[in-house]
C-alpha cells in the first residue's frame, strides 16, 4: 500500500477505496491482498500491517488542490479526504495520525480528529 493504492507483485496499481483505507487506518507499507470475484468486484484485505508511530499534529489544507495534510514540527503528511470528512475535521483542528515506524512516508492515516 502506498497511501492510496495497492501495488501488486507485477507492479500494477490498484486503487483502494478511500472508505476502506480510512476505516482500516492503512499506512504506507501495509501488505494487502486483492481478490477479484467472478463478478469483477475487487475485495481488499489487510494481511500484514507494518509498525506504526502515532503523532498529534494540526489539520491543514492546500488551497490550490484542496489536499488535506497533518503538520507536525515542520513536516507534513497527506491525508485521505474521506478520513477528514468522516471525523468532521476543520482547518486548525488537532489530528491524531499514524505513519510507518521506519522510513519516510508521504501519507498518514487519520486515527482521530479533536475538533476545536
Amino acid at each position: 500500500y502506498n497511501g492510496y493504492a495497492m501495488i501488486g507483485n507485477e507492479g500494477r496499481q490498484y486503487d483502494v477505496p478511500a472508505n476502506y483505507a480510512s476505516k482500516s487506518k492503512l499506512v504506507e507499507g501495509d501488505l494487502l491482498k486483492l481478490t477479484i470475484t467472478n463478478s469483477g468486484s475487487f475485495v481488499f484485505k489487510q494481511i500484514k500491517p507494518i509498525g506504526r508511530e502515532r503523532y498529534i499534529g494540526t489539520l491543514e489544507q492546500d488551497a490550490r488542490d484542496m489536499q488535506y495534510y497533518a503538520r507536525k514540527n515542520g513536516q507534513r503528511w497527506k491525508l485521505l479526504t474521506a478520513s477528514v470528512t468522516y471525523f468532521k475535521g476543520a482547518l486548525g483542528d488537532e489530528v491524531i495520525f499514524l505513519v510507518p515506524k521506519f522510513g519516510d512516508s508521504q501519507w498518514a492515516a487519520v486515527e482521530n480528529i479533536l475538533n476545536k
